[in-house]
């Protein structure tokens, strides 16, 4: 990825090049100043998957985006970020330009503020989906009773291939080496299971002001539910967030056991729609919404 020089309305020099492990402690800071939750170590674990871009003006990072590919035809986009005293300075676009190189066959996704979303529409992105931010001290939930012949279990030490093959189905895009990654520095991951064959599972990791939920994979509603019951019973008194696909109608439960809707991002792809085969595992609950 070569250096370049932004266009600018001002004298003032902006240069776009390549962001380094170095960066992210300034990028860090950047995000604290929009009151973003993540830690220091949350973009480290998002970098160490990604690509990403910052821009100087006069030799300080004022703006700062990553890109994830997942293969050879999926990428996601997120953690676009431009320093308050240099907006409306078409650093955004130019940021946007610049990861979108060489992903023109490719489906591309990434969830939009409403700030965000008049410019991600001129880039060709379409508004697919909401998601739904719920967080709060998590309450010790009733257990969702499950059929016969299901159960919930811990993961086992070599699972991992099955739980990316899982993600994989259910997101639509091949992401091995963040699952694999995610489940290493889990605090719990727990797996939904039918006469012994996975279907399912979900992920309690330590992000942002205490602990996430997600990703959170399941055949339906109710195997979703008994996840995500579990892994909060584990957590609760404790801080929880979890980013929910809205139309997984699982809204009004969240709230039910203490995890209030506090955002409403929208989902938007760029290219072909994202797979999702009938009858398969689907996406309930996003790793984040930088990454998907």
């Amino acid at each position: 990825m070569p250096d370049r020089t932004l266009d600018a309305p001002t004298t003032d020099e902006m240069v776009l090049r390549p962001m380094t492990t170095g960066d992210l402690p300034v990028a860090h800071a950047l995000s604290a100043q929009l009151r973003w939750p993540h830690r220091l170590t949350d973009w480290a674990q998002a970098f160490a998957h990604a690509e990403g871009f910052v821009v100087e003006r006069d030799g300080a990072i004022v703006a700062t985006a990553q890109r994830w590919r997942w293969g050879a035809h999926h990428a996601t986009i997120g953690l676009v970020i431009v320093a308050p005293a240099c907006q409306g300075r078409r650093i955004g676009q130019r940021l946007m330009s610049a990861l979108l190189e060489g992903l023109d066959e490719h489906t591309v996704l990434l969830h939009a503020t409403p700030e965000g979303r008049g410019l991600y529409e001129r880039l060709g992105f379409v508004r697919t989906g909401e998601l739904r931010q719920h967080q709060g001290i998590a309450e010790s939930a009733p257990m969702i009773a499950l059929k016969p012949g299901w159960r919930l279990r811990p993961a086992g030490l070599h699972e991992a291939a099955g739980l990316q093959a899982l993600d994989a189905a259910a997101r639509g895009m091949p992401r091995d080496a963040l699952i694999a990654d995610l489940l290493a520095g889990a605090d719990a991951c727990v797996v939904l299971d039918h006469d012994n064959e996975p279907l399912g599972f979900a992920m309690l990791r330590r992000f942002g002001r205490g602990h996430a939920i997600g990703p959170v994979v399941a055949p339906d509603a109710e195997g979703a539910k008994a996840l995500i019951a579990h892994l909060a019973g584990l957590n609760a008194g404790n801080f929880t967030r979890i980013d929910i696909d809205f139309a997984s109608g699982l809204t009004e439960w969240l709230e039910s056991i203490g995890l209030p809707c506090v955002d409403a991002p929208t989902t938007m792809v760029r290219g072909a729609p994202l797979a999702e085969p009938p009858g398969g595992p689907k996406m309930f609950a996003i790793v984040t919404q930088a990454i998907g």
